[in-house]
């Protein structure tokens, strides 16, 4: 059984039995950028190399179908870190200003600050457009901002000409200790290892990486040489309708840049996905570095651990870089629960999205549920990974375009009322839309056949949105 805690008063945590009190366990969380599902932690034959992941994997619950809440940075770290949707918040793009939003909405963190946690942070936890000089100052303790990306004197890519210095990859930099997340596991290395503390702690380790510029050390590259280039299909568009190619047309510059780039630098797709898979293993090693801090610490069996990303990342699958769609690619995400109360070494095939981070939190530490959340704790699958569960994951990206994912299903409803629907059991790949069939002459006598399962997947669609926040000002 998962320990219980009870708020005695604000600032003071504890459950007594009699005279002693068991102190309530501290929270390490690491949110991670752009980590999609081609590592091994989902699959020991996946081609991407995450082994430290792998080893938190053992120490509690993976979920093999866990989805975030909206498949851009801003939204889907808005949308876990206050338990609200983007139909219920307005935040919808990376742009938006979340606290023009939700001034008076208390943010997981704060929730942790009033039941007496000292709350911590570093790199990037909110959108990183609100670190920094743009820090939700109200979150946090104490917060180590995300250090500046260095950028080589030229790009990397030798496409100088191609989108920005960030759309750039490669060998950098030369010194290890320059990268990007070094100091933000430097400094939770740091918090771990201070002793004697008088109140719990709420440990948040933002890793940068894999996002954008893909950039890692040399000896991150080396074993991905002879990596294999995801699969494609050439016609992989024919059977999109028109909300599909509407969405992905806004991004579609990235991929056909980079087959441009190909066409001028006959290795250049290749070395993308070299790069990408280099700083996954980046980011996996930065995660191992702070989980040795917390077993040196002595407290890693009263600390519950959390790992997520914000988002999946296509590498070309479905024609389409980047996220910013809502294809399983760009949705689906490594989601860990491990510590005190939950199960070792188990995997949990039920569908689930990011919502369910605040108040499975709130419930494992003892502290009161917030009706307002949208989505429900999984605390019961965290005890038995089994256990029924009737919700499928919900995403959505832009007004009106949503995705519903149960155990078996991808579907799809865009703003313009047009749909998608695979099957994932014959389809991993989502090559095949069973909404359109755009005169294919292998499946028409099956028109009709996916009723039903459309309309279970259509309930879930929210029948009300709220109006998109404006844009962040610059300032």
């Amino acid at each position: 059984m998962y320990v219980v805690v009870s708020i005695l008063s604000i600032g003071t945590v504890g459950l007594c039995f009699g005279v002693e009190a068991v102190p309530p366990p501290n929270v390490l969380i690491f949110t991670i950028d752009d980590m999609n599902d081609w590592t091994t932690v989902f699959d020991p034959s996946n081609p991407i190399q995450t082994p430290r992941i792998g080893e938190l994997a053992s120490r509690g619950v993976f979920f093999e179908r866990a989805y975030c809440a909206s498949p851009a940075c801003n939204p889907s770290r808005v949308a876990t870190w206050t338990g609200l949707r983007p139909t219920s918040s307005g935040v919808y793009g990376n742009k938006t200003d979340w606290r023009r939003a939700l001034p008076d909405r208390l943010t997981l963190m704060q929730q942790f600050q009033a039941a007496g946690y000292d709350v911590e942070g570093a790199g990037k936890v909110f959108h990183h457009h609100m670190d920094g000089a743009f820090h939700d100052d109200a979150s946090f303790d104490e917060f180590r901002p995300m250090r500046p990306q260095l950028y080589p004197p030229q790009k990397l890519n030798g496409a100088p000409r191609y989108g920005s210095k960030n759309t750039d990859w490669g060998v950098w930099p030369p010194d290890p200790a320059d990268s990007i997340d070094v100091p933000t596991a430097d400094y939770c290395i740091e918090r771990l290892r201070v002793a004697d503390r008088e109140r719990p702690l709420f440990l948040v380790c933002g890793i940068f990486k894999p996002h954008s510029p893909f950039f890692a050390p040399k000896a991150y590259h080396e074993p991905y040489a002879k990596i294999e280039l995801p699969l494609r299909r050439d016609d992989d568009w024919d059977d999109l309708p028109s909300g599909a190619t509407s969405l992905a047309a806004s991004k579609a510059w990235f991929w056909r840049g980079m087959m441009d780039v190909e066409n001028a630098q006959p290795d250049s797709y290749h070395d993308f996905i070299r790069s990408y898979a280099a700083c996954c293993a980046f980011a996996d090693d930065q995660v191992g570095r702070v989980l040795d801090a917390l077993d040196e610490s002595g407290r890693a069996d009263d600390t519950i651990v959390v790992l997520w990303s914000d988002h999946g990342f296509h590498l070309g699958e479905k024609d389409h870089i980047e996220k910013f769609v809502l294809w399983e690619r760009a949705n689906h995400i490594p989601l860990i629960f491990a510590g005190p109360g939950i199960v070792e070494n188990a995997r949990c095939e039920r569908p689930v999205d990011m919502t369910l981070l605040y108040p499975t939190l709130l419930e494992l530490c003892g502290l009161t549920q917030d009706p307002a959340c949208d989505g429900v704790s999984v605390v019961p699958l965290l005890e038995n990974p089994d256990a029924e569960w009737d919700r499928p994951a919900l995403m959505t990206y832009m007004p009106g375009n949503h995705a519903v994912r149960s155990e078996r299903w991808r579907y799809i409803q865009y703003a313009d009322g047009t749909e998608e629907l695979y099957d994932h059991t014959v389809d991993p790949y989502e090559w095949t839309n069973l909404c359109q069939w755009n005169g294919r002459e292998t499946v028409p006598q099956q028109a009709g056949a996916y009723d039903a399962v459309l309309e279970s997947h259509r309930r879930w669609i929210p029948t009300e949105e709220a109006a998109k926040v404006p844009d962040m000002k610059a300032r």
